[in-house]
This record gives C-alpha cells, structure tokens and sequence, in this order.
C-alpha cells in the first residue's frame, strides 16, 4: 500500500492532475463519509498508508487548515492545505539546492544552516540529511523531501532547526540570556507574541513557587557573613519568626511584574540589533547575534532596572517598612532621590556578558556533543535533553556572573541596610574579598542553585499548557 500511496501523491504530476489526486487521497482518508476529515482520521489514514508524522503533525495539519473552526478539514479546506504548503516546500527546497541541480547534499544543509548563523560539522550535516533520506543515496531529491515534509509541517529550515533554538520555557529569575530567534512565519502570523505570553506566563508561575528561595538568596547576598554564619535553615527560620509565612514571598510581586515589559524591550531591541549588526541582510552570524543579544539585554535592562532595585528593596523589608510597592517607590525618592533607582546599574550590566557569553557557548557545546554521539534517525533530542542542556548552560552562565549579581545587589540594599556605608563597586569587592575571602562573592548561590531545577520544571509545565490553549502548533 505505501508504495501505491507514493505513486500516487509523491511523484512529479502536472498541475492539471492535481485536483484529481487530492480527491483520490480525500476519500481514503474520510473513512467515515462525511464530508470532512478530522483528526483522528487523519492520523489513522496516514498510519495505514504508511506514511510517517511527527508528534502531533495531525492535530497541527488540521488546525492550520481548518479555516471555519468546525474542527476538521473539508476538500477545499484540504486541497487548499496541501497546495499552499507544497508551494512552500518546494521554495525551501529550491533554497537549499544552492548549485541547482534538482538534489540536495549534506554540503547544501551545511551551508545553509550557516546561513542561518548556526554552524555545525559535516557529521552533524550527515546525520540531519541521513533523517530525511530514503533511498540511502545521501542526496535528497524533491520527491524525497516532499515526502518527509508534506504531511509533518515543517515549511522551512528555521522550522527544521527549532529544535535546538534556545527555548522561552527556561525561566530561573534571572533575565541576562540571549532572546529567542524567531522565523519570518512566526513574526508575520503573530505566532512570536504567543510564544512570548506563554513564556511571559510560565515565568511568573515558576518564579512565584521558587520565591522562598529567591527571597533566601537575596538575604544571604546581603546578611551572610563569617562572623554571623546564617544557614539555609537558620535564614528561614529569621524570616518566618520576623514576618510568618507570607514574608517568604516578599518581593515577589514586583518580580512577576517586571517579567512582560522586560521580554518585551529585549525582543524588539533584539531585532532591530541584529539588523543594524547583520554583515550580510537578513542572516546573522553566532557572534554577531551574542553581540546583539547582549545590547538587547542591556536596553531592557536601562529601562526596567529601577524595577530591579524595588524587587531588592521589597524582598529584604521588614514588617511594616512599605506598605507596598507605591509606598516603596514615594520613600526612596524622598530619602535618597531618583538616583537611587540605578544603584547597582554598573555590575548589573557587566554581568550580562559573561553570562549570555557562557550560556551561549556551553549550550552549542552541549548539542553539538549530543548530535555527535547520539544523533541517529533525527535531529531532534527530544524534551529532556533540552531541557538538560538549556539548565546546565544557564546554570554555568549564572556561576560566571554571580560575583556581579551580589554586588550589584548589596549596591541596591545599602540605603535600607541599618549602618551599612555607601560604598562604590570595587570597594565592595575589594571588602568582601578582604574580609571573606573569593567564596564570599558566591554567598547566598546554594539556594540559588536549589531553585534551578523546580524553577525548569514549572516553568515548562506551564508553557506547554499555556502553548496548548493558545493554539500554537509545535
């Protein structure tokens, strides 16, 4: 039956024949005659034919073409589908094949992903074409790659290659890492600020469960010290005797707050960076996209730090010190003026670098290691090895830059912390080295560390159901 089925849809026909196959492959997949194919059809039609899908490939055919939202596509409804994403892959594909000769190497894939500013080796370009080859010649010609893509909706390389795209669902409070690259689909379909809303979501959820130990962090970056040895327990302990149990989220309201304006700025910036940086229009090497995520990153942070240092303020107040965030506002402008609003800006800025740079760098280490070794029928990891991958790399990133994450937080907290001076940045390092040795620019990092993994957790639990009533495919 499969090679029938492959005759019959996946070889070169003229136009005018079209229709005729579109109906011949509409009946067989309306099983139950009535006019329209819904998904459970699909995907039992397309598994008796022996044609090979994606997860989820016939839920996303079927809302990508159900156009009057009767869940299930009727012929016009499913020739109109099959014509327009056909056009699309036979674009792609015309774009891959650089030298025109009706068949695309590994060579081809390998110059094309660069392109796209992601370089891997030519074993990895082997592997990715090896998942779409059929007949075993390493070369792909149009019938091979309309076969692998009609009925798994993939209608151009970005879409190929999302797999390993750092992903919005990684959210562990801190918001230095490199935005998200985005296809010319998603933008122009609005798919990208879903995308941002799902992860805008899945952020203030992860961040309000890991808050406790947020706020733990905070207090041990500006209380901890030899002398006084506060522990993990003895920290929890102060705060619950202080303020009860609520007190553990203190500051977390601003936190959830400033996540929407701040994934906002940094994509917008983002994208006109990459423009003005890009040497050739329209692709964007890896340096270049650090560099103009870095600038991204330091723009939404000018813009939404004075957000920053009210988080600070808030999560270290004691009982009745601000009756709220307005009230918080009102008594630092009255007391230290609005130059206090950007106390800390230096160290915060500083660290940005390392630690987009790092992230960056351990997580193309880590995907090109798994295609190396692990790569066998497909490019895709699957959801755990991403997942892994993206905690480890913002993990070692997060190692790199904590010195100036303390800093910069003691910087915030000195006005509200009874008989602390006001010291400039290298005299606190210089302080704190003195008196505590290097460790004591890491105070405060095991709870860090602890909220890692619940923070991933959460946060993709969300996402993945934020994504699923918002309607974007995958």
């Amino acid at each position: 039956m499969y090679q029938v089925v492959r005759k019959l849809f996946f070889t070169d026909c003229r136009c005018e024949d079209a229709p005729k196959i579109y109906e011949d492959l509409f009946a067989k997949l309306d099983t139950n005659k009535d006019g329209k194919v819904d998904v459970s059809e699909l995907k039992a039609g397309l598994a008796a034919m022996g044609i090979k899908t994606g997860k989820d490939a016939a839920q996303k055919i079927i809302f990508s073409g159900d156009k009057d939202k009767d869940e299930g596509l009727d012929f016009s409804e499913f020739t109109k589908y099959l014509k327009e994403h056909e056009k699309k892959l036979r674009l792609t594909f015309k774009s891959l094949d650089k030298n025109s000769d009706g068949r695309i190497d590994f060579m081809e894939i390998k110059q094309s992903l660069a392109d796209l500013g992601l370089d891997i080796s030519k074993e990895e370009a082997e592997k990715i074409l090896q998942s779409i080859d059929v007949d075993g010649t390493m070369t792909l010609d149009w019938n091979e790659w309309r076969e692998h893509f009609l009925f798994n909706p993939a209608p151009n390389l970005q879409e190929i290659i999302r797999y390993w795209k750092h992903s919005t669902v990684l959210d562990i409070g801190d918001s230095l890492s490199i935005p998200d690259e985005f296809t010319e689909e998603e933008k122009t379909t609005g798919l990208w600020w879903k995308q941002l809303s799902a992860g805008a979501m899945a952020g203030a959820v992860s961040r309000t469960g890991t808050a406790p130990l947020d706020r733990m962090k905070v207090f041990m970056q500006v209380h901890s010290t030899k002398s006084n040895k506060i522990s993990l327990v003895g920290g929890f302990k102060q705060m619950l005797k202080e303020g009860g149990p609520m007190s553990l989220w203190r500051g977390n309201g601003i936190n959830v707050l400033k996540i929407a304006p701040e994934t906002a700025i940094k994509f917008m910036a983002y994208e006109k960076y990459k423009k003005l940086l890009a040497s050739d229009p329209g692709k964007i090497q890896t340096h270049e996209r650090f560099i103009a995520g870095s600038l991204a990153g330091a723009t939404a942070q000018t813009v939404i730090y004075p957000m920053e240092v009210m988080k600070t303020r808030l999560t270290l107040r004691k009982t009745g010190q601000y009756s709220g965030m307005l009230d918080c506002v009102n008594k630092i402008l009255r007391k230290e003026g609005v130059r206090a609003f950007y106390k800390g800006y230096i160290p915060n800025l500083l660290g940005i670098i390392p630690y987009a740079g790092i992230d960056l760098a351990v997580y193309e280490s880590l995907k090109n290691l798994w295609l190396s070794h692990y790569a066998k029928d497909s490019a895709n990891p699957g959801v755990l090895v991403l997942l892994g991958c993206g905690t480890l790399s913002s993990t070692c990133g997060q190692l790199a830059s904590y010195p100036l994450a303390l800093v910069r937080t003691r910087m915030q907290a000195q006005a509200s912390v009874e008989g602390s001076e006001q010291l400039p940045m290298t005299q606190i390092v210089k302080t704190v080295l003195q008196k505590e040795g290097f460790f004591g620019l890491y105070r405060g990092i095991l709870p860090n560390f602890m909220k890692v993994i619940p923070a991933v957790s959460i946060s993709y639990v969300v996402y993945e159901h934020m994504r699923y009533n918002l309607g974007i495919q995958k």
